[in-house]
Order: structure tokens, then C-alpha cells, then sequence
């Protein structure tokens, strides 16, 4: 199995990035977040890569940022109480099963996202956690997920590595807009 991110193979996932969960979290490392999975939303979009959000119980914990959904104006929005979306009936109705592989982004990163990969892993997909786009409040929680999503298998990337795997030349229409996204 490749280890670098294909446009024709891949979809982006983002789980539970919520106003009110968005709260708890430090607020320099959730602005850092967000500016990573701005940028991989708007790069998706505009390379017709299929995205999905998720939503955990939006009534408590609100619904996904704005500056967030502004560049995912499409993408379905599921709303889950089970912490893997893979438990979301829904969720695996909008999942493409011709997409082999799941870049997954969002938070918490202990706990949502850790379990998302693992049952998207069992689903036989290829897990590109994007390290610098995921959070969790506590930053030993972080590093627990990273270091147990990739002995469970995941790919660990960043957003730059996707962005320009996304689109594999500098020759690439996109390429400019991109690289202002990363600057």
C-alpha cells in the first residue's frame, strides 16, 4: 500500500470540530488547528476531494466553526453520540468505498479521532492522521493518540506533506494558491 496521499484515492474527514468543544481547548494550539484544517478543507474543495464532518452531539457541544464550514459549503455534515463516526450509521452511508484512503483531522485527538482510525483501519482504509490538525486539551493526550494511531497503522503526516502529495508538482494549477495557504 502507498504511503504518500493520492487525490484519486483519498477523502478528508473531519471530526467534531465544534464552537463549544472548541472552547476547552488551548486556545494558540486550537487556532494553530484550525488554520491546518482550513487549509486542508479549502485545498479539498477546490480539488474536488470528497470531505465529510462530523458533529458529536452539536446540542452540547455546538456546531462545526464557521471559518471552518465556509470552506466545506457541500460536505455533509454528520451529527453522531458515538465517539468513532464509523458507529454513525450515517456516517458510513456517506463514507466512499471507492476512496481507500481517510485523511483524518478533527478533535479530540484521544479520543474521536484515535477512535475513528482504529475503526476505519478495521474497515480496511489507510489512515492519514494529519498531526499538526488535530488537538485534544491536554497535550500528553496528543501525544498518547499520535504514538497509538501509528502503532495501530495509521500513516502520521502534516498538512503541508498532504497538501503538495495532493497535488504532486509545482507545475499544478492550484500550486500557487496552495503555497499561500502554507506561508
Amino acid at each position: 500500500m502507498a504511503s504518500i496521499v493520492s487525490i484519486d484515492a483519498s477523502q478528508l474527514l473531519i471530526v467534531d470540530m465544534q464552537s463549544k468543544l472548541s472552547l476547552a481547548m488551548q486556545t494558540e494550539a486550537m487556532q494553530a488547528v484550525s488554520k491546518q484544517v482550513q487549509a486542508l478543507a479549502q485545498t479539498a474543495q477546490r480539488l474536488s476531494v470528497p470531505l465529510l464532518l462530523t458533529e458529536q452531539y452539536p446540542q452540547g457541544l455546538g456546531h462545526t466553526l464557521p471559518e471552518i464550514l465556509q470552506h466545506a459549503p457541500q460536505a455533509p455534515v454528520i451529527e453522531k453520540t458515538a465517539f468513532s463516526a464509523c458507529a454513525a450509521p450515517k456516517f458510513n452511508a456517506k463514507l466512499s468505498r471507492d476512496k481507500s484512503q481517510v485523511i483524518l483531522v478533527g478533535m479530540e485527538a484521544h479520543i474521536c479521532v484515535l477512535q475513528t482510525a482504529f475503526d476505519l483501519l478495521a474497515q480496511h482504509k489507510q489512515v492519514f492522521v494529519v498531526e499538526d490538525a488535530i488537538i485534544s486539551r491536554a497535550p500528553t493526550n496528543h501525544a498518547n493518540a499520535i504514538a497509538r494511531m501509528r502503532e495501530a497503522g495509521c500513516i502520521i503526516t502534516n498538512t503541508e506533506s498532504v497538501l503538495f502529495e495532493w497535488i504532486g508538482n509545482a507545475q499544478h494549477e492550484a500550486f500557487k494558491d496552495i503555497a499561500k495557504l502554507v506561508r
